[in-house]
């Protein structure tokens, strides 16, 4: 490769290696280069195998800048693409689209609907981000609604209650109203007496094998034309618990031959005989649906509009015959495709996350393999980064899916100004140090020069990780120390200064000390690695976000006897 190629190679790497590091606001990558660089010049290609050792160079000298110098050099070298990074950065205050018809109401009130099953998913935060961010924009009301009316199928965890309300917490958002389904068995009673009483609804024997092939023929079962003294006395005795299960349920009468089969006089209540796990639920047998407790619920509570998945369209359409009867106007709807997140191996679904820990595949909740809210907060990812990821989904009815990658990016703009900067050394190979100072002295931040400098001893030796280990007489720069050239399992420092990682011709490394370091365990979702942190490292507090250079965010969980534990944040 001639000179004048050299150069174009190098000048074309430094704007895609700041391009990558200015987005992400992180160290640039070899590989996030290499692709980009290739393809806007065909030209390099012949040139494949020398390319990459170029790059490495150039991106070594890149993340040896300030954040502040990677923006000033990429203001230079690519005006217009800084221009697009920072438009995106700013984002769209309104991601999500404007709420229909909020003159029409006093106030916009909305619902979040859990399951109490287990704490939440990735995908259960969608709801709260969504209705929270509503909420500040139009001053409106959060409520946060219980739905635990199926003790059976979908029992409900005693610990789940307080576990979704720590979830939304730590999403950043308070409810002004919590309410519990099972606390208002009485209130579904009265309005299915009601709806008895104007002719809605009426008791049914039939099997369910039996009903279902006559309201597929479009037919009426033999109860449909009880009275409604009848009909109120069968449905007085579910409630008293006369009933087993299967034995009785109250339909609400709607249009037998409905050209939606899903809509013909469908169940309101039905028989359960296995208790409800509430001391203060446990004695009810008699059970509403949730399409009818849920449409009651709505309605009572002032709910203007609903979000809901759109498979579950035939939920309003079945809840409309309810309000039809009561002469009630059904709020506004926003049917919304499911998300699909990125980056993990397990199934993200309550009962299999649940499935995984009573097996001991999974050691909690906050497990960091598990897509779960309590394992972000454990691993240090803030519930902001959560929210603002989310909500730049908006509200499409297609399925949509998440990157980890755009959480991890919001989560980096929050934390990098806080968290000091340490090395750790995995599987370090232990070298010899010679002809240098006692002690290497890197910032603690790259950015605030005002908070000081690690101390990083060099006496007893230094640890490298194996992908760092220079060839015998090739040079290497320890970080924040010097450069040393490599003399059998030696280290010797020489006498180049920075300009020689500034050229290209050598590396930048982090390290460890061979003795007097930090052992450390991290968890990630990819598994627990160990290595060798520096003396320093031992300051740090529990909780604190931290940096492991050229590795990436960690949040301290504990500074043990034997170990400190870290929970890997992201890169």
């Amino acid at each position: 490769m001639d000179d004048d190629l050299r150069e174009r190679v190098e000048r074309e790497a430094e704007k895609h290696a700041l391009l990558n590091a200015v987005k992400y606001d992180s160290d640039a990558e070899v590989g996030a280069v290499m692709g980009p660089l290739m393809g806007e010049n065909p030209d390099f290609r012949p040139h494949g195998d020398e390319i990459p050792g170029i790059i490495g160079g150039v991106v070594a000298r890149v993340n040896d800048l300030s954040t502040a110098a990677k923006r000033e050099r990429l203001e230079t070298l690519a005006p217009e693409e800084l221009e697009a990074i920072e438009a995106e950065d700013e984002g769209d205050e309104h991601a999500l689209p404007d709420l229909q018809h909020v003159d029409d109401y006093d106030e916009v009130r909305m619902r979040a609907a859990p399951n109490p099953n287990g704490p939440w998913h990735i995908g259960h935060a969608r709801m709260p981000s969504v209705i929270g961010t509503y909420k500040q924009r139009y001053d409106g009301s959060f409520i946060v609604r219980f739905d635990d009316t199926d003790p059976e199928t979908k029992r409900p965890d005693l610990d789940a209650y307080d576990a979704i309300l720590d979830d939304i917490d730590y999403l950043g958002f308070e409810p002004d109203d919590v309410i519990l389904a099972s606390d208002r068995l009485e209130t579904y009673y009265e309005h299915a007496r009601e709806l008895i009483d104007v002719g809605g609804a009426y008791t049914c024997s039939c099997s369910g094998e039996t009903f279902s092939e006559l309201k597929n023929d479009g037919e009426a079962c033999p109860h449909r034309d009880k009275d409604a003294a009848a009909v109120r006395e069968e449905f007085e005795a579910m409630v008293d618990g006369e009933y087993s299960a299967g034995e009785m349920v109250l339909r609400v009468r709607t249009d037998i031959e409905h050209k939606n089969p899903a809509l013909r006089d469908w169940v309101a209540f039905r028989m359960i005989d296995t208790p409800h796990p509430r001391e203060e639920a446990a004695s009810y047998r008699c059970w509403p649906m949730l399409d009818f407790q849920s449409g009651v619920d709505d309605h009572l509570t002032g709910v203007t509009h609903i979000i809901r998945g759109i498979d579950l369209q035939d939920s309003a359409k079945r809840q409309q015959f309810v309000y039809d009867y009561f002469d009630w106007e059904y709020p506004e709807v926003i049917h919304w495709g499911h998300v699909q997140v990125d980056a993990y191996d397990v199934k993200i679904s309550t009962s299999t996350l649940k499935a995984k820990i009573d097996a001991g595949e999974l050691d909690g909740w906050d497990d960091p393999r598990a897509p779960t809210l309590k394992s972000l907060r454990r691993r240090g990812i803030r519930g902001e980064a959560v929210v603002e990821a989310l909500i730049a989904l908006g509200t499409s009815t297609t399925n949509v899916d998440l990157s980890m990658s755009s959480i991890y990016a919001a989560n980096r703009e929050l934390v990098d100004d806080e968290a000091e900067r340490y090395f750790l050394v995995r599987d370090g190979e232990r070298f010899a140090v010679e002809g240098g100072p006692d002690a290497g002295h890197p910032p603690l931040h790259p950015d605030h020069e005002e908070r000081g400098e690690r101390t990083i001893p060099t006496t007893d030796g230094v640890l490298l990780e194996p992908d760092d280990v220079p060839a015998a007489g090739e040079r290497v720069w320890l970080k924040g120390y010097a450069c040393v050239e490599r003399e059998g399992d030696r280290l010797v420092a020489t006498d180049d200064d920075i300009d020689v990682v500034r050229s290209g011709d050598v590396d930048v490394v982090h390290w460890a000390p061979a003795e007097g370091g930090v052992d450390v365990r991290m968890r990630s979702p990819d598994g627990t690695v160990t290595g060798v942190a520096e003396p320093d490292f031992a300051e740090t507090d529990v909780d604190d976000v931290v940096q492991f250079e050229r590795i990436g965010f960690v949040r301290v969980d504990d500074h043990g006897p034997e170990a400190s534990v870290v929970y890997w944040t992201h890169p």
